[in-house]
């Protein structure tokens, strides 16, 4: 009985060893190399991209911070144009 087991296991280990072994290798391969590649670079986009909307988002909230200051210290609405002499923008 304890034969049986020892040789199971040992082909356990052979066939998680030969399937790593294979996905090795087929990442060291130019095709496995580019999609490592693709997707790092995929990855890297969408982190730019979440980053633009992050700092967009935080560049709208200071300016809105900025304009409720000087509308406070002023009176001044910033944004609205002031009438002209004439009575037009």
């Amino acid at each position: 009985m304890s034969r049986l087991f020892w040789f199971g296991l040992g082909a356990a280990a052979g066939l998680f060893a030969a399937k790593k072994a294979s996905e090795v290798t087929k990442q060291a391969t130019p095709a496995g190399i580019g999609a490592n590649v693709g997707e790092g670079l995929r990855e890297l986009a969408g982190a730019i991209g979440s980053f633009g909307a992050e700092v967009r988002a935080g560049m709208a909230e200071r300016e809105q911070e900025l304009q409720d200051t000087v509308e406070r210290q002023t009176g001044f609405t910033p944004g609205r144009r002031a009438p002209r002499a004439n009575g037009k923008h």
